[in-house]
């Protein structure tokens, strides 16, 4: 007997069996559904994670640092400043997630400050009528700055480039009244002293024990490295030689060595022999990758891995008076440089040329600016790159002022308010300045967003002088921009070559008497080859590779030449040795690597003397490469 429902579907001709089928579709829809939604949601925590699920750390790395410039404006404002909108600025210019690389930000920004504003100075009054020839002068200052930042590292580099913006900035902000270029200078200084005050003062509230923190990540660090080079040293003497494992190596050692200024200066006064202790920890390390990666002995690998352990003890025990000291060099690419240079001194005079054809009201702006995001692009690694995410920032910061100074300014009444509402663009500024992918984003709409905004103690802003502020800096951007794409662009193959041409000239340099040490030349050659690999990630990959396999086989190959340079120059080594070394060293000079057969030759003449070094042999043999065992 059938009840009322089964008579329904009978009589609407579905079965029983194609009800069950239209049962299963629904709920494959409602798979279907979970399934496309679970994939959305992953989307968007992929796309907007940073907004709408930040870390803890993020979310308080975003608004300390909006407090502390909604701090560093209304304090500009009490004090009756004239532009209190660049202290936010500056404030967005030194605030990082760590407290001790805000501290060197900040102390390299102080020293630029100075020199650029005291140069600043100088230009005005060194060409008062003359605008041609400041603006060459200006262009050639700059040039310079920039050039020689190129063969620092570090927030040393920030701090050649602070000096070349600020240096615009005060002059051509005193264009119009040269009489007052001291005032002017005077007053960029005290707002980058106060947003530096700002930031460094909230980050101290809001960091507690950053001491502890700091030390135990250090040590942290150097020794989990110190096991990684140790492991990955034993592939490498079993002869498993991977160009890729052992770049990521060279890249964590070589980021591990920038972050040893920052950690230490979070440490605290007392604790400086622990940098020199690290670098030291840092630059064994490089030496068992290079001798493990040239063959060298257990021995060798294992003295070098035990020095190691040592210096990273003498950082958790400091021995009493210890005076122990460890310098390093950058690496300095000449042509590199001069570009670099070329292409700063190239954009200021077409800003000028720009200004002096067009007569733009708002031209010493324009120049301001374009020094400004000259400088600040020039700390990326690659500029041209960096500028395009800049840009697209800066557009965005542009449509949020328009906005702030359209609709919000002119019924806000009190300072208070204001700071209240600035609060929300420029949190949500903060979280994208810790998402890897919008850093050059944020980069810009933090630190002009206030600049463009102009808020001051009239509490009333006009749209003219905005639309005239907003063009002059979205011009400045994309001048920079397109200079960066036409004058001397960036090419990675041609950063490969020059930087092979660099290797191997450096390679055949080293032979020279008085040249870098081992460590030295590992530590140089170890950053170079990171930063073309990071610079030129176009490139395709077998060329990529042995570019690495050619780099780091010259590390080595280096580590061989010095130890034999050393060996020369010691009078402890018999002269009859010293200058069969000498020879080689001679025509390893003039051919490079060319000079392989004469290293064999030696070291065959040398085989049997008994005052010959351990090192010295080890050396020989690995620079001749294979030698017969009858020979």
């Amino acid at each position: 007997m059938l009840d009322s429902s089964s008579l329904f579907f009978a009589d609407c001709g579905f079965s029983g069996g194609r009800v069950s089928g239209l049962g299963g579709r629904a709920a494959g829809l409602a798979v279907s559904g979970s399934t496309f939604g679970s994939e959305l949601r992953d989307v968007l925590i992929q796309r907007w994670g940073w907004l709408f699920a930040p870390s803890a750390k993020d979310l308080g790395f975003a608004v300390r640092t909006s407090v502390a410039a909604i701090l560093s404006l209304l304090i500009a404002m009490w004090m009756e400043l004239d532009s209190p909108q660049w202290a936010p600025l500056t404030v967005w210019v030194v605030a990082t997630a760590s407290r001790g690389e805000s501290l060197s930000k900040a102390r390299w920004r102080f020293a630029g400050t100075i020199i650029g504003g005291c140069m600043g100075v100088a230009l005005i009054a060194a060409f008062p009528q003359q605008a041609g020839l400041f603006f060459i002068a200006l262009a050639l200052w700059i040039g310079l700055c920039c050039g020689w930042a190129t063969f620092l590292d570090g927030y040393r580099r920030y701090g050649f480039l602070v000096i070349s913006f600020t240096s615009a900035i005060v002059a051509t902000g005193a264009i119009s009244q040269p009489d007052d270029v001291f005032n002017v200078a005077m007053a960029r200084g005290t707002y980058i002293m106060l947003g530096t005050v700002c930031e460094a003062g909230l980050a101290v509230l809001f960091l507690p024990n950053v001491q502890k923190e700091a030390r135990a990540r250090l040590l942290g660090k150097l020794q989990q490295v110190t096991a990684k080079v140790a492991s990955h040293a034993d592939v490498l003497r079993a002869g498993r030689f991977d160009p890729e494992t052992e770049g990521r190596l060279l890249a964590e050692l070589v980021d591990a060595n920038t972050r040893i200024e920052f950690d230490v200066l979070e440490m605290g006064s007392g604790t400086r022999r622990s940098a020199d202790h690290a670098r030291a920890v840092l630059a064994r390390l490089l030496a068992v990758l290079a001798r493990a990666q040239g063959g060298a002995t257990g021995i060798d690998v294992d003295r070098d891995l035990e020095a190691a352990r040592n210096h990273i003890q003498a950082i958790i025990a400091p021995p009493r008076h210890d005076r122990f000291t460890f310098r390093t060099r950058s690496p300095r690419h000449i042509l590199e440089a001069v570009l670099n240079g070329l292409r700063a001194a190239t954009g200021i005079m077409g800003a000028w040329l720009l200004w002096e054809v067009t007569a733009w009201p708002s031209g010493p702006a324009f120049v301001s600016f374009v020094a400004l995001v000259y400088g600040l692009l020039a700390t990326r690694e690659i500029p041209a790159l960096a500028s395009s995410g800049f840009y697209r920032g800066a557009v965005w910061c542009a449509g949020v002022a328009g906005i702030y100074a359209f609709f919000v300014v002119p019924v806000v009444t009190t300072p208070e308010y204001l700071a209240l509402l600035l609060l929300i663009p420029m949190v949500i500024g903060g979280l994208a300045a810790r998402a890897p992918k919008l850093v050059n984003h944020a980069f810009s709409f933090n630190m002009f967003l206030p600049v463009l905004i102009g808020p001051s103690n009239l509490m009333r802003y006009d749209e003219v002088s905005f639309l005239n502020g907003a063009s002059a800096f979205l011009g400045a951007v994309i001048f920079t921009r397109v200079t960066f794409g036409v004058v001397f662009p960036f090419r990675a193959d041609s950063h490969l070559r020059r930087t092979s041409a660099w290797v191997e000239q450096q390679l055949r340099f080293i032979a020279r008497g008085g040249g870098q040490t081992v460590h030295q030349w590992l530590a140089i050659n170890a950053a170079s080859m990171v930063r073309a690999v990071r610079s030129c990630q176009g490139v395709p990959r077998d060329v990529m590779l042995a570019y690495m396999a050619r780099h780091l086989n010259a590390m080595a190959l280096g580590l061989w030449v010095i130890e034999l340079r050393d060996a020369a120059a010691r009078e402890t080594t018999p002269v009859s040795i010293r200058r069969r070394l000498q020879v080689f060293l001679r025509a390893w000079f003039r051919k490079g690597d060319g000079a392989a057969p004469l290293a064999q030759t030696v070291f065959l003449s040398l085989r049997k003397e008994p005052a010959v070094e351990p090192d010295v042999r080890t050396a020989l043999q690995r620079l001749a490469g294979d030698v017969p065992p009858s020979a």
